[in-house]
């Protein structure tokens, strides 16, 4: 744990100071108030607020604007706007400050229908806003998505000729930008007599939000002209560009020339940018499978705070070395003494789930509670995932009906749990539960349901799912959805309308599809479907091993050995091996990891031994009930 003890004991003393100091007989200066208040916004002390008030009134400083601002500013900090607003009343003459307090500490809130109120009644009573609300405004706007409340505050700027004002255009710009609205953000800014490195950096991030492709090559036409204007990128500039270099190698190039940029302008050095563009550098060479290089920026970082930690933790699990994500989680735990956040719980997750089993995810969550960080809404998700695939399902259940707020993802991780286990009647029953609640199915819930069904043998249940997704819900029937409905319909031996429903399909059928008509066809001994599935799979997916594994593997079952000996040919003309299967237990705290005709595990000799003595049992089973059968 890391300690704060000292600053801690130097702010209480502080503290306790200017509360005997308001709390004496003796009147208070105004700067002694002024400081006192200011402590009561850093430390969000309600108390400390109305002990302040109490001696402002005392002292007759009621009517001190300044001192009056500062008190809505503490109030709005402890999360009391009704008493910010009650001092707010207070005034007769109330200034623009007084108005800005008050609309920001309601947007701080969350309460945004009320900031625009309060900003409606501000231009009716003649007050004139500032740059500080337009620009309060504009975010307020962005923030809950009301392209026409933004629009209004753009009319006003231009009205009062705050437009031209840099912050109140960047905060314009940036409200565009998260409407959705990349044009008129674009306008906006050409519009701009000056432009700051902020101004440019709002449109890089706009572009950078867009999944186009073409909308990412014009990212970099306006890096290229941030730098042909002689401004330098900072380290948001950098931070925004480096989640688009993941991917193909020229994305990837571009990585890693930002990585240069960074160190050539020693951006690392600047105040909280160490840890910041490291986390980001992390991901990106994680995520473009680099864990090694994300591991070197990882150990030159020179402050490494809990968020690089998780950061380097999450780019083992996201390469997929859960062990060196566990490894990792423990060092920073018992070497480092770094307690971990809920956002490191949420990424240590799957790799418990994928290495240790049910008895970490119990740590993780006894942990979590432990800790009172079990209430966020990604935790609970990603326990109820974790629980769902550790074979936990009433814990995850429990998880479930206890959350105070479920989201999208808290609804498809049940359902999609209940599917994993087999329980089909369970996940349609739920997923009717959320209909009736009003929350609207997204693609990633109709796919857990659906899928549920498929495993379940639930044939109705399933396409009414479907036809009421696509009907009622408006949702496309993308290929993931396509694929769950030929495999409920190959599931129940309707391989004809499956390939039916491939025909019509509205989106251009892919591997997904054709393997699940491919599992059907080998599960009922259809070998005229099965081989043209096959035919369409390789054609697909020419590059993967596993399909010609498989076709490999049912032509030997069939006795074709000729055209085992192609398909092998074939894989070795395209230089194509399959990885070998891994399965692990935990035994005793520790991970056993086995391949495929391993022998390094130091029993080997004798699990194999086991694994002969059982093979000799079943196949005597087998023989047995042969022997039943024909008797």
């Amino acid at each position: 744990m890391i300690s704060f003890s000292g600053r801690e004991t130097l702010r209480n003393i502080t503290s306790r100071c200017f509360s005997k100091a308001i709390l004496a007989d003796s009147p208070c200066s105004s700067s002694t108030l002024l400081h006192s208040i200011q402590l009561c916004i850093e430390d969000r002390s309600l108390r400390l607020t109305r002990q302040s008030h109490a001696r402002v009134l005392v002292d007759g400083f009621a009517g001190n604007p300044y001192l009056g601002t500062k008190l809505m500013s503490a109030y709005a900090a402890c999360r009391s706007v009704r008493d910010s607003k009650l001092v707010f009343d207070s005034f007769d003459d109330k200034s623009v400050y007084l108005w800005n307090t008050l609309i920001n500490g309601y947007a701080k809130s969350r309460a945004y229908e009320v900031a625009f109120e309060l900003f409606d009644q501000m231009c009716r009573g003649n007050v004139v806003p500032d740059d500080y609300t337009l620009a309060t405004l504009s975010k307020v706007a962005s923030e809950c998505g009301d392209l026409a409340a933004g629009k209004v505050v753009h009319g006003k700027s231009a009205r009062i000729g705050f437009v031209l004002d840099v912050v109140v255009a960047n905060s314009l710009m940036s409200m565009y930008c998260k409407c959705g609205e990349l044009n008129e953000a674009r306008k906006l800014f050409e519009e701009m007599p000056d432009r700051s490195i902020t101004s440019w950096n709002v449109l890089v991030t706009g572009y950078a939000s867009l999944s186009d492709d073409n909308k990412g090559k014009e990212v970099w036409d306006v890096v290229q002209n941030i730098q042909k204007v002689g401004l330098k990128l900072d380290a948001f500039t950098v931070s925004s560009l480096l989640p688009l270099c993941i991917g193909d190698s020229e994305k990837y190039n571009h990585g890693k020339e930002l990585h240069g940029y960074i160190l050539r302008n020693e951006l690392e050095f600047l105040p909280d940018a160490d840890v910041h563009l490291g986390c980001c550098l992390i991901d990106m060479y994680s995520k473009n499978n680099k864990v090694d290089a994300g591991r070197r920026i990882f150990e030159r970082m020179k402050s490494k705070n809990v968020f690089a930690w998780t950061a380097m933790i999450n780019g083992y699990v996201i390469f997929g070395d859960s062990e060196g994500a566990l490894s990792l989680f423990r060092k920073m735990i018992v070497m480092y003494d770094i307690e971990p956040n809920d956002i490191s719980l949420v990424s240590i997750l799957p790799a418990c789930v994928t290495h240790a089993g049910l008895s970490a995810v119990r740590e993780i969550h006894s942990f979590a509670i432990r800790k009172k960080i079990d209430h966020g809404v990604s935790l609970s998700n990603a326990l109820i995932d974790a629980y769902c695939k550790s074979g936990g399902l009433i814990a995850a259940r429990r998880i479930f009906d206890g959350a105070s707020f479920k989201d999208a993802v808290s609804w498809s991780s049940m359902i999609s749990g209940y599917g994993l286990h087999g329980k089909g009647e369970e996940a349609v029953l739920l997923y009717n539960e959320m209909l009736m609640l009003g929350i609207k199915p997204d693609m990633i819930t109709v796919v857990g349901v659906l899928a549920a069904c498929g495993r379940s043998g639930l044939v109705n249940e399933g396409l009414n799912v479907y036809a009421s997704a696509i009907n009622d819900y408006g949702i496309e029937p993308t290929v993931e959805i396509c694929a769950c409905v030929v495999e409920i319909l190959g599931r129940s031996n309707q391989l004809d309308r499956a390939l039916q429903f491939i025909e019509n399909m509205h989106v251009e059928a892919g591997p997904s599809v054709w393997g699940a008509l491919v599992n059907a066809s080998v599960m009922h001994g259809n070998h005229e479907m099965r081989d043209l599935a096959y035919s369409f799979l390789v054609r697909m997916e020419p590059e993967n091993p596993s399909n010609y594994v498989s076709l490999s593997n049912l032509h030997a079952s069939s006795r074709k050995w000729d055209m085992v000996a192609g398909v092998r040919k074939m894989m070795h003309q395209k230089g194509l091996r399959k990885e070998p299967g891994c399965s692990w237990i935990v035994i005793n705290g520790k991970t056993n990891c086995f391949y495929v005709a391993d022998k390094v595990h130091a029993a080997s000799h004798s699990i194999y031994e086991m694994l002969d003595s059982l093979m000799g049992v079943m196949k005597g089973i087998v023989c047995y009930a042969d022997n039943e059968n024909q008797i």
